[in-house]
């Protein structure tokens, strides 16, 4: 090649050189133009999506492996069809009657192609859309309800998938932690990794629970339409798949408006996936015949109440077990007819009786548990009328009143509230007693006002009362509402000398084998008011059935209590005790109307008087100790005590100085043979006075002590 060829080929080549570090220049500087350095947050970002990159890819490849290894540790799938993760309780009365037996109902179980595709379908549109389209979590939902979380504030809803539910259901508890949902998640993964979706479907309807202690949709359909699953319709497919977001809530047999609804709403979720016609969404859902079911004992109020409490001091365990109660079963049977018998028309009645150390003896939340099983004893806030004035009468009593103190019933008028008596008259003055026992309104707004109404909410507070007090003048009135086991409990410290007493209806637990698991522990008791005070409101009590309003509560034996009637008798109460047992009984409309003729001292009492003749039948009569051994400072001073002889001891005359012993006082000669002084000229001020002690410190200590002169 010639020397010019060569120098050609030389220069080629450093054009394409600086040509190619110009392009590589291009790439690190960007728009800045060459020569400038690559910026720093360009290389952080870079290197963040790197480190990022593989973390996540590390993440992915751990949670791979995670996923793997669970699916290959999980049972197979007849052995997940035989696991059975509900518990079986037996529930036994005080004397170890067995009393009810809850535990799982299977019935049979249907393969994939034998269950409806209207159940299939309602199922999938209510519970989780995307089951077929994802991995065993919908990272969609729970993207969405963690941002709707974060921008509304609100608590994040329910986001599990149909696969998760399944394996919380099979392997672990309904705690709501983030060990217990990370692990349902692994699960669900592990789950969706090893099992066809068919397999996973057939498995949850299989074994979900629909309330009333049926699992599987075989065991809800012959529970509530009393035919099997296969021979499901729409309709009552949409029922059962509304079921399982809240069993109780939505089952038929407790509220059938409730279930309705539900089912409304899986039909038009069902219709807007593309599951059914706009013409089969129009099922009418009312129509839908439900399976009668016979009277059940009321006695499953009790056990609705006490067996969620097993959570509190059991530890997790499907094993089966004995709860040893103290229900009595006599008793229960009495409350039950009691409540029956005596509620009028379309009123609801309650009962609880409970034994001065707070075990629950009985206990009725409604007439009928099957129509309603809603817990008026423990559940029902309503409000107690004149039953409150047992609060508002401790707190005088305790502030220094005493029964047959005087007070006015009167016209009153406290911050613009003008309280009326029932009878809209004033007998003006009256006893403290009688004011208690015809329950004079007037008298107990004024010692409400006295005492404060702040004073009156504390007492409630003290024994017993949970639910919110307000402090309003009309509150001495009992506007604020409360349970009826709250306010047995009030009563039942009265009873109990004024000691505190906490309701309680689990004596022991033990596994069948007898293995003792729990006992009760008898709680510290406190003195909740002075014995004084407890002497004077039985004595009010007591005078309330003898002579008052509460006089239909009588049974032959000493009985202290107190009615309570609403406005425009929305709510009777009777709450009263003797020999021992305390008993309340509210009877009211779920839906707050008036109930011509219901007051405290008719149905309420007369519930109370039925089933207390029988509760106390076996036990010893027991007067009411009303004696009142007052305190020093509130007992009754004599006139010698209170104004003194000034030969005896000091007092303070009526100008408030002081008389010494034997002194006389300024103005008065000397004592005559009928106890009177001869008056004398009242001297000056140091007239006749002896001479002032010396200082205890001298001035000049004192100019030292303070840095300036003393005062003269």
């Amino acid at each position: 090649m010639s020397k010019r060829g060569a120098s050609l080929q030389n220069k080629g080549q450093r054009g394409a050189r600086r040509a190619a570090a110009e392009r590589e220049a291009r790439v690190h500087n960007g728009p800045r133009g060459p020569g400038k350095p690559p910026s720093r947050f360009g290389g952080w970002l870079r290197r963040a999506l790197v480190w990022g990159a593989g973390i996540g890819g590390v993440g992915l490849v751990s949670l791979l492996i995670a996923v793997v290894l669970a699916a290959n540790s999980l049972p197979g799938y007849s052995e997940l069809q035989a696991i059975q993760t509900a518990q079986t309780i037996v529930v036994r009365a005080r004397d170890g009657t067995e009393i009810v037996e809850i535990g799982p109902s299977y019935g049979e179980w249907l393969r994939f192609e034998e269950i409806p595709d209207s159940m299939k379908n309602a199922m999938v549109a209510v519970e989780d859309k995307r089951f077929y389209s994802h991995f065993g979590i919908d990272f969609y939902r729970t993207a969405a309800a963690v941002i709707q979380s974060f921008t509304k504030g609100e608590r994040i809803g329910a986001t599990s998938s149909i696969t998760q539910q399944l394996a919380r259901n099979i392997f672990l508890n309904s705690n709501r932690n983030l060990d217990r949902k990370a692990r349902e998640a692994l699960l669900a993964l592990a789950l969706e990794w090893k099992f066809s979706k068919e397999q996973i479907l057939e498995l949850y309807l299989n074994k979900v629970y629909f309330g009333g202690g049926a699992y599987g949709i075989d065991s809800a359909s012959r529970k509530f339409f009393s035919h099997p699953a296969t021979e499901l319709s729409i309709g009552e497919a949409a029922i059962i798949a509304g079921l399982v977001k809240a069993p109780s809530r939505y089952s038929p047999t407790a509220d059938v408006q409730a279930a309705v609804d539900r089912a409304t709403v899986v039909l038009r979720l069902m219709q807007e996936q593309g599951y059914i016609s706009a013409d089969q969404a129009q099922v009418d859902i009312s129509a839908v015949q439900l399976k009668q079911q016979s009277g059940q004992n009321s006695v499953r109020y009790f056990t609705d109440w006490v067996l969620p409490q097993l959570d509190l001091f059991l530890p997790e365990t499907a094993e089966p077990i004995e709860v040893w109660t103290t229900l009595d079963i006599g008793m229960q049977r009495a409350a039950t007819a009691a409540i029956e018998s005596n509620t009028p028309g379309a009123a609801q009645g309650a009962l609880v009786s409970m034994d001065r150390d707070g075990a629950v003896l009985a206990l009725v939340g409604g007439r009928d548990y099957v129509a309603s099983n809603y817990n008026r004893a423990t559940s029902a806030q309503r409000q107690p009328g004149s039953a409150w004035k047992l609060f508002v009468y401790l707190a005088a009593l305790e502030a220094g009143y005493v029964p047959e103190d005087t007070v006015v019933d009167e016209p009153v008028t406290i911050n613009g509230w003008s309280p009326r008596n029932a009878n809209g008259r004033n007998v003006g003055e009256t006893t403290l007693r009688a004011a208690f026992a015809f329950s004079i309104n007037t008298v107990a707004a004024q010692l409400g006002n006295e005492v404060g109404f702040g004073t009156v909410a504390a007492m409630a507070r003290r024994f017993g009362i949970t639910s919110q007090v307000n402090t309003l003048p009309s509150m001495v009135l009992g506007t604020s509402e409360v349970r009826l086991i709250d306010m047995t409990r009030a009563f039942a410290a009265v009873s109990a000398k004024g000691r505190s007493v906490e309701p309680y209806g689990i004596s022991k637990v033990t596994t069948t084998s007898g293995e003792l698991l729990y006992r009760h522990a008898t709680p510290t008791q406190s003195q909740l008011v002075p014995d004084y005070v407890i002497a004077g409101i039985t004595d009010l009590l007591q005078a309330a059935v003898q002579t008052g309003t509460g006089s239909a509560a009588q049974i032959g034996r000493p009985v202290a209590g107190k009615t309570g009637t609403t406005s425009s008798n929305k709510d009777g109460w009777f709450v009263g005790f003797s020999s021992g047992i305390t008993t309340g009984v509210w009877m009211g409309r779920d839906d707050a109307k008036a109930v011509p003729g219901l007051q405290g001292g008719r149905a309420p009492a007369q519930a109370f008087a039925a089933y207390m003749r029988y509760a106390v039948k076996d036990r010893p009569v027991e007067e009411f100790d009303v004696t009142l051994n007052l305190p020093d400072w509130l007992a009754e001073p004599d006139e010698e005590a209170l104004f003194g002889d000034p030969d005896e001891y000091y007092y303070i005359d009526e100008n408030g100085n002081l008389v010494e012993p034997g002194r006389r006082q300024p103005g008065q000669g000397p004592l005559l043979p009928d106890g009177e002084r001869t008056p004398l000229p009242i001297p000056p001020y140091n007239e006749g006075r002896p001479p002032r002690a010396p200082p205890a410190a001298s001035d000049e200590f004192l100019q030292q002590a303070t840095g300036g002169p003393t005062p003269p």
